[in-house]
């Protein structure tokens, strides 16, 4: 219950903003409610009148008769509170429906911005399909456990507290008797709760875990159908499946459990009223109409708990869905300087890497006392086999991750002491993995400046040599991606890629096997472009065709996180050492 409490405090501050929404639904409920328990109060009134008339003829007393007079003004009283009451509970659900969706518009806003705001070891750490879980579908489970059961339970709280008023007005002893069970109504409640609440995370895991394994199956359909891994995916699937049919089954059987349990308490009291309340009647202390009123306002306390424990199950989802969903609001951000220094006025683009040491993990060390110093304009490689820190070393670069010891300078400065705004706003970057989103290929372009022109756009895509491609396109600039971004080929989307870092007009340019997605030809097409582009700015290459880099002003041949070779590409291949066995192998068939 705790846990639960917990859960209604955390989503409280998103509610706090809309308190006065929030507050004047409750005031509404409250006037809606209060008419609902007079009701039975008032019938009450009617058939004890209507009683003592039928009585009185009975009983030959003169003058007798049914005061329709009476009866009418008790009809009107209750179609009046009617109205009121269907008025009253239109406006208090319009009212909090609204605080809800703002609620939810506020809390997907900043996580939104939250996820800008974490580091990319977040996203190394976290499977993508969870993560767009916990935005989508717990999300979406807070909302509909917010918008179904908040007025609700609202209602049924004040519906409880207005009739236990209304049976204390009418027999103190037969109210006693309803307000013994209730508390005993809400142990079972929380007993079952504290057994359920596992099941229900635990579902809550596992649906995000299936959302992360489709996710990752569909995005590499085309490689399981290669190598036949159909069946192994699927039987994968299958225990995901059956581990979330576990813990729903478990989860919806055991709060389940609570309606019935409750359901039994009740009907025990209203047995127990029946008897005493007649028992009443026939003693002339409580009249006929009281004690039908007072059955009334027996199911007007017994039909909100047994609302509230149907909602159990939608409840507990949301408390699970909103553990999740705070998890990634209360993970550590990027760190922000206390002093941060300002990019100087004209970046020349000097980089250095001063006994730069980073691991991973922080007990297992990546690179260790790396030095490296890159002049102004020239164009660095950097090589060596899978797993060497080729990448590593360019997330350093970008503050993707920060350096474990020593520093990396820009023109002097340390990039830790300057914002990773500013880092990053220095370079331009092409990946091996091409990216490019749902939209024109003009917007697509324009992703690198935003307020670049039309003629800035095909000036870049000129020098990406990808305006004639562009061209034969249906649209020409302005074809639209479509959501798979298949209607071009990969090689395609890195050649737009390519045209997007050229717009940004980086002053330090990295390319990440920027051609390793592309033909022959248009290899060659990109590297005399990327000649052009690299004119005058400092370049950082990774590559593993070696071909494409012979022409690097500095090669730094790197093996577990350490250069082990640094050079031109005729110096290092007269050393005949690691850099001359890499290439040679690659070309020893040409040459």
């Amino acid at each position: 219950m705790s846990h639960m409490k917990d859960s209604v405090r955390r989503i409280w501050q998103y509610v706090k903003p809309y308190k006065t929404g929030f507050l004047s639904a409750i005031a509404l409920t409250i006037v809606c409610m209060i008419v609902n328990a007079l009701q039975p109060y008032i019938i009450g009134l009617a058939m004890t009148e209507l009683a003592n008339n039928v009585a009185d003829m009975l009983n030959n007393v003169p003058n007798a008769a049914v005061n329709f007079s009476y009866l009418r003004n008790i009809v009107i009283i209750i179609l009046v509170m009617a109205g009121i009451y269907q008025i009253t509970l239109y406006l208090s659900s319009y009212i909090m429906t609204n605080v809800v969706q703002n609620t939810m518009r506020d809390l997907r806003n900043e996580i939104e911005e939250k996820i800008n705001r974490l580091p990319v070891s977040y996203f190394d750490r976290n499977q993508q399909g969870n993560i767009l879980s916990r935005v989508t579908n717990d999300v979406d489970s807070i909302s509909n456990a917010l918008q179904q059961s908040l007025i609700q339970m609202v209602n049924s709280f004040m519906g409880i507290v207005f009739a236990i008023t209304m049976m204390l007005y009418i027999s103190v002893p037969l109210a006693l008797v309803i307000m013994a069970t209730i508390p005993l109504s809400f142990i079972i409640s929380k007993a079952i709760i504290k057994k359920s609440q596992p099941y229900f995370r635990g579902q809550q895991e596992s649906l995000g875990a299936m959302n992360g394994h489709v996710q990752e199956s569909f995005s590499g359909f085309t490689e399981i159908k290669l190598y036949g891994k159909e069946k192994d995916k699927l039987e994968e699937f299958k225990g995901i499946n059956e581990n979330l049919n576990n813990y729903g089954f478990k989860a919806a059987f055991i709060s389940g459990i609570m309606n019935p349990l409750v359901g039994f308490v009740s009907n025990m009291a209203y047995f127990g009223i029946a008897l005493g309340g007649g028992f009443l009647v026939i003693m002339g202390s409580l009249s006929l109409g009281n004690l039908q009123a007072f059955t009334q306002y027996i199911w007007q306390v017994n039909q909100p708990i047994s609302q509230i424990t149907q909602l159990s199950g939608v409840i507990q989802s949301a408390a699970a869905a909103i553990d999740r969903v705070f998890e990634i609001l209360d993970e550590p951000e990027e760190p922000i300087n206390k002093i941060e220094y300002p990019l100087p006025a004209t970046v020349e683009g000097y980089v250095d890497f001063e006994h730069v040491s980073f691991g991973y993990d922080k007990g297992k060390p990546l690179i260790t006392d790396l030095n490296v110093t890159v002049k102004k304009g020239q164009t660095v490689a950097v090589v060596g086999p899978t797993g060497a820190g080729k990448t590593t070393l360019i997330n350093l670069l970008m503050r993707f991750y920060d350096v474990d010891q020593g520093a990396i300078k820009i023109d002097g400065i340390d990039t830790k002491s300057m914002s990773r705004q500013d880092v990053r706003s220095l370079f331009g970057m092409v990946l091996q993995d091409a990216w490019v989103y749902s939209g024109t290929i003009a917007g697509n372009i324009r992703f690198g400046k935003l307020d670049a022109t039309d003629e800035e756009v095909i000036e870049a895509a000129k020098t990406a040599n990808v305006d004639h491609f562009i061209r034969t396109l249906p649209d020409g600039y302005n074809m639209k991606l479509n959501k798979e971004t298949s209607n071009v080929s990969l090689g395609q989307k890195q050649l737009l890629t390519i045209a997007r870092a050229i717009i940004s007009d980086p002053k330090i340019l990295i390319l990440d096997e920027a051609t390793s997605s592309v033909d022959t030809r248009l290899e060659s097409l990109i590297q005399k472009a990327m000649k052009k582009v690299m004119e005058g700015r400092t370049s950082f290459v990774i590559a593993h065709r070696l071909s494409t880099i012979r022409d690097s002003d500095l090669i730094l041949v790197m093996d577990q996180g350490e250069i082990i070779e640094q050079g031109t590409h005729e110096e290092l291949l007269e050393k005949g050492a690691f850099y001359a066995n890499l290439y040679n192998s690659q070309f020893s068939e040409k040459e």
